[in-house]
């Protein structure tokens, strides 16, 4: 007598996500995987570490650097590294300021995180990365959900939304010339709350800025944002101590945070299962620069 069996709705992303993996290590050069300390970036990890046990990760990890990053993050990605044994590759923001080759904002608002892209494509360039993971999901912004789970790119690293491949039937088309890449994204049909839920169900652990905590803030734009040594108050911003939550990492000085209550996975699902606004929405000041904002950075190369 046969037996069915029916696999739950994460343990179909789950399989999707490492089908993705071991594909793109089987048809593409060099593969490397973004890892910022993020809870999407941590998932990741920890899914290709499921597609290739026992066997180490076949790839190393590359990580970004505006260096306004929270500390608590950069603590937790070195341990990680640390203890996983993987190779960590650094591409800097500061190095491309030093050089001349970007030129850093100042004042109130000057952010570092539209200058990531020139470090991404360098880091790229550099080491001949051929297929790049991201964390990017669909539910995130409207950008994103235009994009495939491969999204080709070409030489400069640009992305044309009208000139993308099909994926009939989850088969993916990875072949790209010399000099062109293709940004990957297995977790491209996860929702933030699926991933809350992954979390609590496989007990990751992630930095403590996802959890509420007491920290300084300011309100600004309708966020808060972290009162960190990056940030360049106005002579009208006034510090206050509240009790916050991160939902999403990125650069210090324009990566909102929460007020909640929220200090363990499960507290954190069913807060995020109540919500209406998405997480960038809510907490990322570099998304509302326009309303074509995201797309308009990730044709020139962002993530």
């Amino acid at each position: 007598m046969s037996t069915t069996y029916e696999l739950t709705h994460l343990q179909a992303l789950e399989a999707e996500a490492v089908h993705i993996f071991r594909e793109v290590v089987a048809t593409s050069p060099r593969p490397v995987l973004l890892f910022s300390g993020g809870k999407d970036s941590v998932v990741m990890l920890n899914l290709a570490l499921k597609a290739f046990w026992p066997a180490p990760l076949p790839f190393p990890v590359m990580h970004i650097d505006t260096g306004h990053n929270f500390d608590e993050v950069i603590e937790y990605r070195d341990a990680v590294v640390d203890r996983l044994g993987v190779r960590l590759v650094v591409s800097s923001v500061q190095d491309d300021i030093d050089s001349g080759r970007v030129v850093e904002e100042s004042g109130v608002g000057a952010s570092r995180n539209r200058l990531q892209t020139a470090a991404l494509l360098r880091g790229i360039a550099d080491h001949g990365f051929g297929a790049v993971f991201g964390g990017a999901r669909r539910d995130e912004e409207k950008a994103r959900a235009k994009e495939r789970v491969f999204s080709f790119r070409d030489e400069y690293g640009r992305w044309d939304p009208r000139n993308q491949r099909p994926e009939l039937w989850n088969l993916y088309n990875g072949r790209h010339r010399k000099g062109e890449h293709i940004r990957v994204f297995p977790l491209s049909n996860w929702t933030e709350l699926d991933i809350w839920r992954y979390i609590r169900d496989e007990a990751i652990e992630l930095p403590s800025i996802y959890y509420a905590h007491r920290r300084s803030v300011v309100a600004r734009d309708g966020m808060l944002l972290a009162n960190t040594r990056f940030l360049t108050l106005s002579e009208h911003e006034e510090p206050v101590q509240m009790r916050v939550r991160f939902r999403t990492v990125g650069d210090a000085t324009c990566t909102g945070c929460v007020e909640s209550d929220a200090r363990t996975p499960d507290e954190v699902v069913d807060e995020i299962a109540a919500t209406r606004v998405t997480e960038r929405g809510a907490t990322r000041a570099d998304d509302r620069i326009s309303e074509a904002g995201m797309e308009d950075r990730k044709k020139e190369g962002y993530f």
